[in-house]
């Protein structure tokens, strides 16, 4: 006969070994908050990942710009701009391709460069090479190279002054770093000196005016070396995040075709009194003078690099009178504030 001990049979009821329901969601209750401990852990790490590869970024870029000042002894010009008051000799270009463009064989991509023509204007190349994005001109905190090309669209575009007008900018890949135009300075007031016009940007990397044949942009005149950089190249901004607003990406004049030298804003920002560093979610100070400042996605600061080839992580509270110093090759005040 087999002997049965009822012990064995006992439910949870009647005491035996098991979860009951409180058990259950206490277990349940703990896990959500072990997780909901560990996500921003998490995040943090992922943000902070990002972050390395966007100095990673600027480094390369940084490099590139300095195997390019070997090449040609003198970095690139930001883009090809005549000044109004200029010389005949020197009425060309406005359109044609960017220092992004130039840089591209320094950075591993003479193929992609192959496909352009400097001298000529964007949209003489096809759709296909305008909107082909540049992943070292990405930061990974903001997307990736699927997500980096504006549409063709109208925009009311506005200069410091607070003066605007309605233009069409076209389509283009767009980018997530801009060169060092320089400061406020030399004013931005519609005039012949103001800093967005050929030869007047007091940063590295500034619009030139063109040595023309025919029209044609065959080289540029107002060469940015490593000379002139009299404050020291330690103490000169050679390249930044730009500021682009939560929601604006691909968006322009936030985030325009930065392959095309027509408007300075999709290639080269300002920065100093007038132009502080900006917050993604801050309130910008008028109009969209915020399209020509430098800013970034992560939480506290703004990455640059230097001319000297060093990155730094600049903060959003620096007074402007320093990041004006940083900004200017020659103003005989080296920044003492980081």
């Amino acid at each position: 006969m087999r002997y049965h001990d009822p012990k064995l049979h006992q439910t949870s009821r009647g005491g035996a070994a098991g979860f009951t329901l409180i058990e259950l969601m206490v277990v349940l209750t703990i896990i959500g908050v072990l997780l909901a401990l560990l996500l921003p852990a998490v995040q943090q790490s992922r943000e902070a990942m990002r972050a390395t590869q966007c100095k990673n970024n600027l480094r390369q870029i940084a490099l590139a710009l300095h195997q390019f000042h070997d090449v040609h002894q003198a970095f690139p010009p930001a883009s090809i701009k005549p000044r109004p008051d200029g010389d005949q000799s020197q009425i060309c270009g406005s359109s044609e391709a960017t220092w992004l463009i130039r840089l591209l064989p320094y950075l591993e991509r003479s193929q992609q460069y192959a496909e352009w023509d400097v001298s000529a204007p964007f949209m003489n190349h096809s759709e296909e090479v305008r909107r082909r994005a540049v992943p070292h001109y990405l930061c990974p905190s903001r997307r990736g190279p699927d997500n980096a090309v504006s549409e063709a669209q109208q925009v009311l575009l506005a200069a410091p002054c607070g003066c605007g007008f309605d233009i069409v900018l076209p389509a283009g890949a767009t980018s997530d770093y801009a060169g060092n135009l320089g400061d406020l300075s030399p004013g931005a007031n519609y005039s012949v000196n103001d800093f967005y016009w050929g030869g007047n940007g007091t940063g590295v990397l500034i619009n030139s005016r063109g040595v023309c044949d025919l029209l044609k942009p065959l080289g540029w005149i107002d060469r940015i070396s490593f000379t002139k950089l009299q404050d020291g190249s330690s103490n000169t901004l050679l390249v930044g995040e730009m500021h682009i607003p939560r929601g604006k990406l691909n968006v322009p004049p936030h985030n325009g075709a930065a392959y095309n030298g027509d408007h300075f804003s999709a290639y080269a920002r300002i920065a100093g009194p007038g132009a502080p560093l900006q917050r993604p979610d801050g309130i910008e100070a008028s109009y969209t003078i915020g399209t020509y400042r430098f800013g970034s996605w992560h939480h506290e600061t703004v990455n640059f690099a230097l001319a000297d080839g060093s990155v730094r992580s600049l903060s959003y509270h620096m007074s402007t009178s320093v990041l004006g110093h940083l900004a200017h090759r020659q103003d005989a005040a080296p920044a003492a504030e980081n």
